[in-house]
């Protein structure tokens, strides 16, 4: 009988093969722009499940890390801000509150963790980005976890523009 860990690596595998296939798939061609305001949805937890006794349905807690990618070889991009909003649409956090410079080919990152429940089950990000001239939008996607030794839940979600910035 397999160990716990040898299990948990297992599932950890599986889960990164999974996503990396959905991370493929998501991939599109996008206009070269100078500017957006990006929306990017957060689960700090989920519903699942049965009902219980109360009527509630199962919560799970989940992280959620996140990844605003520049995908330019040769271009800077400036991050301006990443507003965290609860399910109510309430401010909570504002994770870059002075402007921070990608480098080309750069990733900067966030993580909320576990423990946040502040967000909510419909919390999301505002990011807003600039650069000097036209380059391809950064990737900014959310890789949400619950990494139990039983079991392992992954999944992402991906920024949209909601506004150019122009």
């Amino acid at each position: 009988m397999p160990s716990s860990a040898y299990r948990f690596v297992r599932h950890l595998a599986a889960a990164l093969a999974a996503l990396s296939l959905v991370s493929a798939a998501n991939a599109q061609s996008l206009p070269s722009v100078m500017s957006q305001l990006l929306y990017l949805p957060i689960y700090s937890h989920i519903y699942h499940g049965d009902l219980d006794a109360q009527g509630k349905p199962v919560q799970t807690l989940l992280s959620a890390h996140v990844a605003i990618r520049n995908t330019n070889s040769g271009k800077p991009l400036t991050l301006h801000y990443a507003r965290y909003y609860d399910t109510d649409g309430k401010l909570i956090k504002d994770y870059v509150p002075k402007a921070v410079t990608i480098p080309p080919l750069g990733t900067h990152e966030l993580f909320v963790p576990r423990s946040d429940v502040t967000g909510g089950s419909g919390a999301n990000f505002l990011i807003s980005w600039s650069a000097d001239t036209t380059v391809n939008p950064p990737l900014v996607e959310a890789l949400h976890a619950d990494i139990q030794p039983e079991r392992t839940l992954t999944f992402i979600t991906s920024a949209r523009p909601i506004h150019p910035r122009n």
